[in-house]
């Protein structure tokens, strides 16, 4: 889950798409129609709806209106992801489809007619991130050749929900490898298991990480929305550079049982969806109170049964937002177009205080990296541990190995050198583990998130969330301009990002994050300025930038 900071044939993959994928690519307009959002209704045959950019409210009232049933919608994804994912501009987003999806939204159809509705999600096709447990016909890899063939013994606690609650699992999106938490100069969207994912606004640019092809999939409406994970940027990150709205939600929220794991102190999952209105649906779903997950118990007295009733377009009335300036200032593009939403949301009612600044927030980094390398050996090893002797490796040092064996597929573009330090790390019981963990909370909660929220009274935080997605570079790895997610990351604490505009045709995020459990608020806040702004725009798969794109 670590930040934005066909698997044996990766090479001819890459040949292949360099020589037709960009070419096929260059328009929309190239494509076949229903991929420009029409599709036949199951019931006539004749009467078309327009899918480009559906809302959850928009297809459940086919589905309950009998324009579509679960199985036609299914279908309607799969073959779109056969289009755009696999042919057309390959997208390489998906990583896995689900080969009981059909079957699963043919029962879900049975039950509505006999039934009816279990709620919102009945019969809506959701796609999972590969690090998320699935005791199906899926495997659960986190894009690595060294867990092929692992199939977990039961679902994520997270999946469970979704399961109850009608959702057609679709498949499983690609990730940076181990949720970028592997070596030095990785390169986002990038998996031994998966290959590379493109961004849909550019295909030559990088879609972001860990959840990179969450963010590109439910971008190029591969599907309604998609779960995506975070241990620091991963879901905001992808979320930003691909134009749409990602929820990154306190720590203990959602459940992180049955993810491949991290950290402890700061993995999470979330929503990734085209609107507010979106992710805070599939968020009512995700959170839960879970036995095996003791951080979840904090969540209790917290989780909100339905995040869409914070959604109010007048939320930003009389609001205080303080404006973290030390994560502005990267990128001049970028700030005019967050200096255009500073005067929007200030029309909208907001009263802005700017600038803020949070004392030592630099030093964050330090403390945080040696966080990751001691909770990623000890919960990694947890997690490897649950599989039984069958699994294909049991424990950090058996996937370095497995790595070291297999370096021409794994070790091509870079290395494992964080992998190497988390195995050099002692126990949890280290001075320097504890010494670290509570650094990272005095930084970013007492002298951090909370002190500037209490100074200046304040709802929420803004920064950009992120430069424009940069050319994807296998030989120098990536190359970020600047990132707003450690802060709140580091913290626990919830992070929004809602599109904020355009640089030169590339998607830019604006970020609101604020206290623990301030999900309602900040949910309140995104979707007034959402819908205040209405500013994503859908990809058009161009082959690379045009400057005269710029916006």
């Amino acid at each position: 889950m670590a930040g934005a900071k066909s698997s044996l044939s990766n090479n001819e993959s890459r040949r292949t798409f360099l020589k037709t994928g960009l070419t096929a690519a260059a328009g929309a307009a190239a494509f076949p129609q229903w991929l420009r959002g029409q599709a036949q209704s199951p019931q006539t045959n004749t009467v078309s709806v327009n899918l480009d950019e559906a809302s959850l409210d928009t297809l459940r009232a086919y589905l309950e209106g009998g324009q579509f049933t679960a199985h036609t919608l299914s279908q309607y994804y799969l073959s779109r992801i056969d289009e755009v994912d696999r042919a057309g501009p390959r997208l390489n987003s998906v990583i896995e489809v689900n080969p009981e999806a059909l079957g699963i939204a043919d029962d879900l159809d049975r039950e509505r007619r006999a039934k009816g509705s279990r709620g919102p999600l009945h019969g809506i096709p959701v796609l999972i991130k590969d690090n998320i447990a699935s005791a199906d016909r899926m495997q659960t890899t986190a894009g690595s050749l060294a867990l092929v063939g692992s199939r977990p013994p039961k679902d994520a606690f997270l999946l469970t929900r979704l399961r109850a609650a009608g959702a057609v699992i679709l498949g499983k999106t690609n990730c940076s490898e181990w949720a970028n938490f592997r070596g030095r100069h990785s390169t986002s969207g990038w998996s031994g298991r998966g290959g590379q994912t493109h961004n849909p606004y550019a295909l030559d640019r990088n879609p972001s990480g860990s959840s990179s092809g969450s963010g590109a999939a439910v971008a190029a409406n591969l599907c309604p929305f998609a779960v995506g994970s975070e241990t620091d940027g991963s879901i905001v990150s992808p979320s930003s550079v691909n134009g749409i709205v990602g929820i990154k939600p306190t720590v203990g929220l959602v459940s992180r049982t049955g993810i491949i794991p991290i950290s402890q102190t700061q993995d999470t999952a979330g929503p990734m969806a085209r609107t507010v209105a979106d992710a805070a649906a599939l968020l009512s779903v995700l959170a839960g109170v879970d036995p095996e997950d003791p951080t979840t118990g904090a969540a209790r007295s917290h989780i909100e049964t339905d995040y869409t009733r914070f959604l109010d377009p007048n939320g930003l009335r009389g609001s205080r937002l303080g404006v973290v300036r030390k994560y502005a200032g990267f990128n001049m593009h970028v700030d005019r177009v967050f200096e255009e939403a500073l005067a929007a949301l200030k029309s909208a009612g907001a009263e802005i205080i700017d600038p803020l600044e949070i004392p030592n927030i630099d030093k964050l980094d330090e403390a945080e990296t040696e966080v990751l390398h001691f909770e990623f050996k000890a919960d990694l090893n947890r997690y490897l541990a649950s599989l039984g002797p069958s699994a294909p490796v049991h424990n950090l040092a058996e996937v370095i190995a497995f790595n070291q064996k297999n370096r021409a597929r794994e070790l091509a573009w870079f290395g494992q050198e964080s992998m190497e330090k988390a195995q050099a790390k002692g126990d949890l019981n280290s001075p320097d583990y504890q010494k670290a963990v509570s650094d990272c909370r005095r930084l970013s909660r007492q002298e951090g998130i909370d002190a500037a929220m209490d100074k200046f009274r304040l709802d929420a935080l803004l920064a950009p969330t992120d430069g424009p997605a940069w050319p994807t570079d296998w030989i120098n790895g990536d190359h970020f301009s600047a990132g707003t997610s450690t802060l709140a990351a580091v913290a626990g604490y919830p992070h929004i990002t809602v599109p904020m505009g355009f640089v030169f045709g590339l998607p830019v995020g604006i970020s609101f994050f604020g206290r623990a459990w301030s999900e309602p608020t900040l949910i309140k806040l995104a979707y007034s300025y959402e819908q205040a702004t209405k500013l994503r725009k859908p990809p058009q798969f161009r082959r690379t930038v045009e400057v005269a794109t710029a916006t």
